[in-house]
């Protein structure tokens, strides 16, 4: 996605030379944890001026790129299966949504569930997962001598100024504003028996998919830190531990019990996330203390003015005007 929107002509060097990144140098073998890769499209999705970016990156999602695991679904008795084998396997994917498949009496869709990220990250991450989706069905289906399509695309997010280019790239209908992606396919695809099945040659690719997925299975870093650097993505409501759980590809117990190994528990690591945007709001601009209740997503500034004095002993209004003094050289501490 990233090249793909460096060739577009989209300005985003800087901020990936923040985290170190030279695209014509990254190593491919290279694995980038998802926290630190959420950040960076945090930095970068803010700077892209094309609001069909996601869309066409996602066609660059080539089928060579999936390594064992197009072959491992290109070798399945049938399309029915392979959607199976795709959702089991879905870690090895671009996707950062979760993957499913849901059946119906004459249509069944290929079921993304976006995960709650920061505007403008969602669409970009979003358009980009659905059209790189939508690309490898049709690449898969062309590779094997196959006529499948699409019969209507679901978006979740409200319908844009940009809607007949949705039309035009998935050559369906496309609706929008409703809570999950969706790739709607004839439920007569789905009995098609793919030319390439091989029941040993699935075997061997499934061992090589499951040794991937075990040596993704660990992240580096300590997990707290990586949740506090999570939530800091967010300008305002905080997600709650489920949808964290799931950007970590973690359960929500998984998440909470780990959580409880390191010394502390997702309510902690909230209010530490808010604390830190708090100080950062009041010490680097000119909100109201009710303006940066809201930006925390507190529904009332008392309610934040009690958390913060929790945090720092003192008000806001306090804190501030003591930073702003200790800044201008005074060293006077205004009273709360």
């Amino acid at each position: 996605m990233l090249k793909s929107l460096r060739d577009s002509g989209e300005e985003i060097g800087a901020a990936l030379a923040r985290h170190g990144i030279d695209l014509d140098r990254l190593d491919p073998s290279t694995r980038i944890d998802r926290g630190r890769e959420l950040r960076i499209f945090s930095e970068v999705a803010p700077l892209v001026k094309d609001p069909l970016a996601g869309l066409r990156a996602g066609t660059n999602f080539n089928i060579a790129s999936y390594g064992p695991l197009v072959m491992l679904l290109m070798t399945c008795a049938d399309a029915y299966e392979a959607f199976q084998v795709g959702v089991r396997y879905q870690q090895l994917t671009f996707l950062y949504g979760t993957l499913r498949f849901e059946p119906g009496e004459t249509l069944s869709a290929v079921v993304i569930e976006p995960l709650a990220l920061p505007d403008p990250v969602f669409r970009l991450r979003i358009d980009g997962e659905m059209s790189g989706t939508h690309k490898l069905l049709m690449d898969m289906q062309a590779t094997m001598g196959l006529d499948v399509r699409a019969e209507r695309v679901e978006l979740p997010y409200p319908r844009p100024s940009e809607a007949e280019a949705y039309e035009a790239h998935f050559r369906c209908p496309v609706h929008f504003g409703g809570r999950l992606g969706r790739i709607w396919l004839r439920n007569e695809y789905l009995h098609l028996r793919l030319p390439a099945a091989d029941p040993a040659a699935h075997a061997m690719y499934r061992a090589m998919c499951d040794k991937q997925l075990l040596e993704q299975q660990s992240e580096p870093g300590n997990l707290s830190e990586r949740v506090v650097a999570h939530l800091a993505l967010f300008a305002d409501k905080l997600p709650g531990s489920a949808d964290v759980a799931r950007t970590f590809e973690l359960s929500e117990r998984s998440l909470r019990r780990q959580l409880a190994d390191e010394g502390t528990s997702f309510r902690d690591l909230v209010a530490r996330a808010r604390s830190s945007k708090a100080r950062e709001l009041l010490l680097n601009t000119r909100l109201s203390v009710e303006a940066v209740a809201q930006q925390l997503g507190y529904a009332e500034a008392a309610a934040f003015i009690h958390a913060f004095q929790r945090w720092e002993g003192c008000t806001p209004a306090a804190w501030r005007r003591t930073q702003a003094a200790a800044g201008s050289g005074t060293g006077e501490a205004a009273p709360d």
